[in-house]
Order: C-alpha cells, then sequence, then structure tokens
C-alpha cells in the first residue's frame, strides 16, 4: 500500500467528476507534503494531453490533497498482468509516453518514477501519472563528480524509485 490514496468524487461547482488523492493517516509526515506539493507543481506546470491534469491543491484543516482529472482506464501493469501488448499498441503506447515525457523535461522536470503502474491507458489515449518524485531538471556534472552529486540529490546514496524501472537521471554510480 502506497503513501497516498485517491478516489473518485464530484464537483459539484462545476459539475464534473474528479479524483482527490490524498496522503494516508498513518503515513502523514512533512515529506510527503512536500512530496505532493512537488507533485502538484511539476504536473500542473504541464497542460499536454498526455498528463493526468492537476485542478487544484487544497488544504483542508492539516490535510493536503490534489484534485485530479478521473480517468477511465487501466494501468499499463494492469493491461501486462492481462495479455501480452502486441506490437502496434505497444509502440503506440511508447509514443504517448515519450510525448509527456517531452513536455515534462521541455517545462524542466525530470519524472524520476516512470513505471508501469504510472502510466494509464484510457479510451484516448496515455496519460503519465505520479510526479511525487519529479524534480527540476539539472546540468549533469562531469562523471568524476557524479557519485557524489547523486549521494547528495538523492539522500546519501538512497535512490527512489522502482528498482526495476530507474530513469538514467537516478542512476547512483556504486560507492
Amino acid at each position: 500500500m502506497g503513501w497516498a490514496s485517491s478516489n473518485a468524487a464530484h464537483d459539484d461547482r462545476l459539475d464534473r467528476s474528479v479524483a482527490i488523492k490524498r496522503i494516508r493517516e498513518a503515513a502523514d509526515d512533512a515529506g510527503l507534503r512536500e512530496r505532493l506539493l512537488r507533485e502538484a507543481r511539476a504536473a500542473a506546470s504541464l497542460s499536454h494531453p498526455n498528463v493526468c491534469h492537476v485542478y487544484e491543491l487544497a488544504e483542508e484543516g492539516s490535510e493536503l490533497y490534489l484534485v485530479m482529472e478521473l480517468l477511465t482506464g487501466e494501468s499499463l501493469a494492469d493491461r501486462i498482468a492481462r495479455e501480452p501488448v502486441p506490437l502496434a499498441e505497444g509502440l503506440q503506447i511508447t509514443l504517448g509516453i515519450l510525448a509527456a515525457l517531452e513536455a515534462l523535461h521541455g517545462r524542466g522536470f525530470v519524472h524520476r518514477d516512470l513505471k508501469p503502474s504510472n502510466v494509464f491507458l484510457t479510451p484516448h489515449g496515455v496519460k503519465l501519472l505520479d510526479f511525487g518524485l519529479a524534480r527540476p531538471l539539472v546540468e549533469q556534472p562531469a562523471a568524476s563528480a557524479y557519485s557524489e552529486w547523486a549521494r547528495a540529490d538523492l539522500g546519501r546514496g538512497t535512490a527512489w524509485g522502482r528498482r526495476a524501472y530507474p530513469s538514467d537521471s537516478a542512476q547512483i554510480a556504486p560507492r
């Protein structure tokens, strides 16, 4: 079970279905609040058909939550588990992911948590989700300084994201 939960809801003022993502009570801490803020900033900086739209970042009492586009369909992880993805469909999915990443990088961010469960397949195409580990792009330092830079950026050599799907920008040089 992850650090946040998402539920379907209805925005009465705008008469539309939405998803609300909030930090699970048992996991609530300052670091996770910052992660939710980072996710909101990165996703809200984009208006792209392959990125899940963030409508609002709100706070009620001490609870911080995101109001987002409600998606219909399934995650790429669920699609892969159900049956093999045919080549043509896989290429279309890949193009959608690349378009989302191009837009994200164009706004100065790197996702850092690209994996099948963060890719959602809708009837209208691919949507990239979960920008909680997104970071601003920085110029990569010289190779000799890479190990120290990675440790400082990622917290004493601790890699964020998923081991099976690390991005090049999230790799950590051996100690």
